[in-house]
């Protein structure tokens, strides 16, 4: 699923250390979700093309996803959509690379007294996999489909492609922003990977207003 190969995107192939802030991970990973709900046929947008609903209420195999989709039991703005997905979503979706036997959960303390969780990678193939794919495109070397395209598109959003591949960072973050624009996918997903973009931004832009004046009142 989209939200599981993002997650391992923002995983250190080696050590499991998480490469981005939990802000913009959570915020990513629920706008993966959404995506994966739009793609299933389950959600979609309203005739007035602002507001996403639940077009489909047919139970999904999968119980995180069937879950997440209970969260948006009214229509709402993209942005909404995100938020009310970000609930626990790291831990979900770790939950599920876990059940795949990918990573393994282990609670630590930070300075042996802040409660803390690390990852251990067991699958190093399954990440590796990940990372090969959406690398190419990321650095040129290959077209993006709808996966990596999504995957570039939702990490370029949360400006985290130059922290999870290395590279020339002005090269990549506008060959990122190009494979954004593209037209990699269908009209549905299209249109809602757009929306998902814009509340990223947002979101990221509000956080570093939010964490700008606390910094400055201090």
């Amino acid at each position: 699923m989209l939200p599981e190969d993002l997650m391992l995107l923002f995983l250190d192939e080696e050590t499991g250390r998480v490469l981005m802030d939990s802000t913009a991970i959570h915020n990513a990973l629920a706008g993966a979700v959404l995506l994966e709900l739009v793609n299933s046929g389950r959600v979609g947008f309203e005739a007035d093309g602002k507001r996403l609903a639940v077009v489909d209420p047919t139970p999904l195999p999968n119980e995180f996803l069937q879950e997440s989709l209970t969260r948006l039991a009214k229509p709402m703005k993209p942005r909404q959509a995100v938020e009310r997905l970000r609930t626990h979503v790291r831990d979900n979706v770790m939950a599920q690379l876990e059940g795949r036997g990918v990573l393994s959960v282990e609670k630590t303390k930070m300075l042996g007294i802040f409660p803390t969780k690390s990852y251990v990678i067991q699958d190093r193939e399954a990440i590796a996999e990940v990372r090969d794919a959406v690398g190419n495109v990321a650095l040129g070397n290959r077209a993006p489909d709808e996966r990596t395209g999504a995957l570039i598109s939702l990490l370029y959003a949360v400006k985290a492609v130059h922290k999870v591949f290395d590279g020339d960072k002005r090269e990549m973050n506008a060959r990122a922003e190009q494979i954004a624009a593209g037209n990699w996918a269908g009209d549905a997903v299209k249109k809602a990977m757009e929306a998902v973009q814009g509340a990223l931004v947002a979101m990221m832009v509000a956080s570093t207003v939010a964490a700008t004046s606390v910094g400055g009142s201090s």
